[in-house]
């Protein structure tokens, strides 16, 4: 039996634009802050107040860039193999140019510590106690400098020496390096593994089991009722202090006016009431949620920390920590029950109607996995009467399906291929003809999108395609023309990663830029 032909529809996208100051778009973040300044810029220069972090030479070499910071940075000259028109290349003005913000680096409330103290707790035997202690000496002086000091901070940066990226992290490799004996032996112990006498140990040490040894993670969740911070590296501030034996940078970096726009933005989005830029033409009344699953480290119970990441049109988020519970049902499946799923929709809805002062006429629910019946019934049953909640699943592809351009090159960001009224794909990465040049390592790979469910009318695929692009350009903690993931999924496992932390356990609601 012969089959019907089928006609797979291929369309592209426009690049979604973004809005700057004086309401103007255009579809560059470099570009509308070059020319506009970012969308709620103030009549006047901002003065913002940064606290640093770090050992001496960490706190010098912050306080160098954060100079330069205030002067124009250009893009180096190109080399022999490069093109001459980079045009994914900017030159960096200056941050009060750009962003209407400025600083003094003398005035910085500055916290220094002592190198060889992180050099020992970094070496400490057990990696676990290795990790929390490093935290510890972080978070400690920040918390001290808040019950003691009067002035208040807008943004911590933190600056790390390298040494902490190497070894404070899960799987760091130590080989070779005199470790010291700590509080606990080398084995990486269960909570079953403590001592049975555990009136002769200070229980607070206990914790440190509960928390994946990672420093990131472990400092974000320490902060994350406090204050907004800025990781940093050493290497990252000062590349020419640190070079290998041929006389070259240990790391290899972007060029300078790239690291200033990303870091700028940063310190403007974490020190500022509106992020820098936000999607033009959005359409009113729209709001979208990304679900977050981690699995909880050293839990007996192999229980799921669950989230919800709320996303408006104006670009910012919050973030909304739920219920911990059994929430695993397969190897790459996750449903809450529907109590769990009711309370984390109820959050969301509550936070959007106080930001805007009724219910959202759409909810979309992003996510990596499917929903099944009790747990959209329980979606469904938390949004009131005039709200649409529909559900959309986001699956990363692995180069199963290629498109080309011309048959050789790389397809168009923005190009889509209909299967169907739900399921399609979408290159979010690919040539982007304003850049004229594709950023990436490898043959672009598409998502691949499904609209599952609908507690009304099936929205337009074209409709939820056209979000998702949106989606992809607002990632505030860089400046980059656009993200291969929609910000809704983007970062889901960066945020499941910090609230599985023991410390970001009383964390119910606190904005995105607390966890990047």
């Amino acid at each position: 039996m012969e089959l019907p032909e089928r006609t797979l529809q291929i369309l592209h996208f426009h690049e979604p634009q973004l809005e700057f100051g004086f309401k103007q778009a255009t579809p560059h973040p470099k570009d509308g802050l070059f020319l506009y300044g970012p969308h709620g810029k103030n009549r006047k220069v901002r003065d913002i107040r940064i606290g640093v972090v770090g050992t001496n030479d960490g706190i010098k070499f912050f306080k160098a860039w954060a100079a330069d910071l205030k002067k124009p940075i250009e893009v180096p000259p190109p080399g022999k193999t490069e093109k001459k028109d980079r045009l994914h290349l900017a030159n960096f003005p200056g941050i009060a140019e750009a962003f209407g913000i400025t600083f003094n680096e003398d005035e910085f409330a500055t916290c220094s510590l002592d190198r060889k103290a992180i050099e020992d707790a970094s070496l400490i035997v057990n990696l676990h106690e290795a990790v929390k202690k490093v935290v510890q000496l972080y978070v400690t002086r920040i918390r001290k400098y808040h019950e003691n000091e009067e002035r208040a901070i807008d943004v911590w940066a933190l600056v790390v020496p390298e040494l902490i990226f190497e070894r404070c992290r899960p799987g760091a490799k130590r080989t070779g390096l005199p470790t010291l004996r700590g509080d606990f032996g080398k084995k990486q112990r269960q909570r079953s593994d403590l001592p049975l006498l555990g009136d002769l140990i200070d229980h607070t040490a206990e914790d440190i089991f509960d928390d994946a040894p990672d420093f990131h993670r472990q400092v974000k969740a320490g902060l994350l009722t406090l204050t907004p911070s800025q990781i940093l590296r050493e290497t990252t501030l000062a590349p020419h202090e640190f070079k290998n034996s041929a006389g070259y940078p240990i790391r290899r970096l972007q060029d300078r006016a790239t690291v200033a726009w990303n870091l700028a933005t940063g310190l403007y989005y974490k020190t500022q009431p509106a992020p820098p830029w936000k999607l033009a033409d959005v359409r009113p009344g729209v709001c979208y949620v990304g679900l977050v699953y981690k699995n909880l480290p050293n839990d007996p119970n192999d229980h799921v920390c669950c989230a919800a990441q709320m996303f408006l049109s104006e670009g910012d988020g919050v973030v909304f920590r739920g219920a911990n519970g059994p929430w695993k049902t397969a190897d790459y499946e996750y449903h809450l029950q529907p109590p769990a799923a009711k309370d984390l929709i109820d959050k969301v809805l509550s936070t959007y109607k106080d930001k805007n002062g009724s219910p959202p006429k759409e909810l979309f629910i992003h996510g990596q996995t499917s929903f099944n019946d009790d747990e959209w019934r329980a979606f469904e049953a938390a949004a009131p009467r005039g709200t649409n909640v529909v559900g959309v699943r986001i699956k990363s592809t692995r180069g199963e399906t290629k498109l080309f351009r011309d048959g050789d090159y790389p397809v168009l960001r923005g190009t889509a291929m209909l299967l169907d009224d739900r399921n399609a794909y979408l290159w979010t990465t690919g040539y982007a003809p304003q850049l004229d040049t594709y950023i990436g390592p490898e043959t672009p790979n598409p998502l691949f999108i499904t609209v599952l469910r609908s507690k009304k009318e099936m929205p337009a695929i074209k409709t939820v395609l056209a979000d998702i692009m949106g989606l992809t350009k607002i990632n505030y903690n860089s400046c980059n023309f656009n993200d291969g993931l929609p910000v809704t999924v983007r970062f889901a496992n960066m945020v499941g990663e910090v609230l599985t932390m023991r410390s970001a356990r009383d964390a119910e609601r606190q904005p995105f830029k607390f966890y990047i």
